[in-house]
This record gives structure tokens, sequence and C-alpha cells, in this order.
């Protein structure tokens, strides 16, 4: 699949059905088994940019941001089946050209996607703090 025409939005309203299913099919962790939960995540975020395949969902980021000094790149997610076509990359060069480049981009990574970042010119943070969700 490295040759496949993807269209890009920004800011396009999407259905929290097909996220779920983009999340599911990503292997992202998130709360998918609570629509209005997903929905609220997704109902007046700062910046969302979503990658499209025939008309089918198969990507998106989700940013919470200023647009003057930082913007906290809160959801990054491809549909396995998309996964290794750049789609992820190209979701990152968006929000970074969309918040330009007096904006930090800050993210928290899954685990499982550790070595994918520095590739993508993220440094790693050693002066972070989090409190953690209770679910």
């Amino acid at each position: 699949m490295s040759h496949i025409e993807i269209t890009y939005q920004h800011n396009l309203p999407l259905d929290p059905r097909d996220v779920i299913r983009v999340f599911q099919a990503s292997g992202i962790t998130r709360p998918v088994n609570d629509l209005p939960r997903i929905a609220r995540m997704f109902a007046a975020p700062a910046l969302t940019i979503s990658a499209w395949h025939e008309g089918r969902l198969v990507g998106l980021s989700r940013s919470l941001t200023d647009y003057a000094y930082c913007c906290y790149l809160s959801d990054l997610a491809v549909d396995r089946e998309y996964q290794g076509c750049g789609i992820g990359k190209e979701l990152i060069r968006r929000t970074r050209e969309t918040v330009g480049d007096e904006v930090s981009v800050v993210l928290l990574s899954a685990p499982g996607a550790m070595s994918y970042y520095p590739a993508l010119d993220f440094a790693a943070a050693d002066n972070a703090f989090i409190i953690k969700r209770k679910r």
C-alpha cells in the first residue's frame, strides 16, 4: 500500500463512530466503549487533522493549542492497514505547519510508539510531569 492517494482535512467534524473505528484499527488505547466520551473528546478541540482514503477515515490527529506558544498533540492514530504509508508523519507535519514555528508541539507517547517520534524530530523530555487520569 505504498502509493495510495490520501486526502487531508483540517477541523472537519468527525463522526465519533468513525473515530472509534480508527482508534480500534490503529492499536491506540482510548475509551472506545464510551461513545459519548469520544464525542466530547472531538467536540471542540483546537485543531484536528484527518486523513481519508476513498471517503474512509484512515488517520487522525487531535491537538489542543493556543497557536502562540504550545500545542499538545493529544491523539495521533492511523489504521494499521495504512501504517507505514507516511500518514502519521504527514499529520504531524500539517499540525506543525498550522501552529507555526513559534509553537512547541508536545505529546505523551504510547509505550509501543516510543521509537517512532525521534525519527520525526521529537526530542525526549526529561522535565515532564503528569497526573494520570483515574479512568
